[in-house]
């Protein structure tokens, strides 16, 4: 984590070494299989773990932004947003993020970026005219304690072996290895090895991945919260937030589903238990439950 004025949270550091250190596990058995079945081959093996690590690391936060239609505005252009945007970093004590705005009526907002250097902050359309000042600054804090704790850096280096794994099996099954692998003997078997192994990586890193991006965003409600002094402008935004989703036209919803880990609020949510499990964000009553504690916490004497 940088060195801001936002609360350092100790569980979430410790949530995060401890799935990072379970996802470094299946990295190593995923290169391990790898080296024993191709063997001779490892410098290719390196040259393409490296070129897909530098690849998603350098423009992965880039391309989402770009995907999300965020466009980078003036003060002149946008007061109000930078003016919020200025509040929270007088507060939190951290350089300006670039700001940008998004032209959609999904009320929402997102931060990329690997360093407070690359960093930007966006709010949607549909989130700047539906919010008051207040319930904006709430969120922005906490797109902005994303920043503050690095956690897209974080998160695309934990997503990166469940994206490698992914790749090696595409690569297997599409380039026809394991048909040609039948007929192989014990070669044969143990290529077949590959595309199995990469499945079962790709499934649990997956799992861990989402686990870890539900931790981060219960930490930068926290966090945020205390940095404002505001928990309920936090939790009046999620909540009013949250209720517009159902106003906004599916196929909209749709375009915007595959940057939920990236969103404020996500564009679908569910509350089946196997739909949490695989969820992106906590949710709502687990967000909001949160928010009173500290609210309560504050109100102590």
């Amino acid at each position: 984590m940088t060195r801001t004025r936002y609360t350092k949270d100790r569980g979430l550091t410790t949530r995060m070494v401890t799935t990072l250190f379970l996802i470094g596990l299946l990295y190593v058995v995923l290169l391990g299989v790898l080296l024993a079945v191709l063997g001779k081959f490892w410098p290719v093996i390196l040259i393409l773990v490296g070129a897909l690590f530098v690849g998603q690391f350098w423009f992965s936060d880039k391309i989402a932004a770009f995907g999300m239609g965020a466009h980078e505005v003036t003060p002149e252009q946008a007061p109000a947003l930078h003016g919020a945007v200025d509040r929270i970093c007088a507060l939190a004590d951290m350089p300006k993020p670039k700001v940008a705005i998004s032209d959609s009526d999904i009320p929402n907002a997102f931060a990329t970026g690997r360093s407070e250097r690359s960093a930007l902050v966006c709010a949607t359309t549909g989130l700047l005219r539906r919010l008051e000042p207040e319930e904006l600054e709430g969120v922005l804090a906490h797109e902005m304690s994303h920043v503050a704790h690095r956690d897209v850096a974080v998160m695309t280096i934990a997503s990166f072996l469940g994206v490698l794994a992914g790749v090696l099996t595409r690569i297997a099954l599409y380039s026809g290895l394991a048909r040609s692998a039948r007929n192989s003997g014990p070669v044969g078997l143990a290529i077949l090895i590959i595309p199995l192994v990469s499945a079962v990586v790709y499934a649990i890193g997956f799992l861990l991945t989402r686990l870890l991006s539900r931790y981060r965003e219960l930490s930068a409600d926290r966090t945020a919260a205390l940095l404002t002094g505001r928990p309920s402008a936090l939790a009046s935004a999620l909540t009013k937030v949250d209720g517009q989703m159902a106003r906004i036209p599916t196929r909209d919803l749709r375009k915007a589903e595959p940057y939920n880990a990236f969103y404020f609020v996500p564009a679908f949510s569910s509350g089946e238990s196997l739909g949490r499990l695989l969820a992106s964000h906590p949710t709502l009553e687990q967000r909001l439950d949160q928010l009173a504690r500290i609210s309560a916490d504050l109100a102590r004497p």
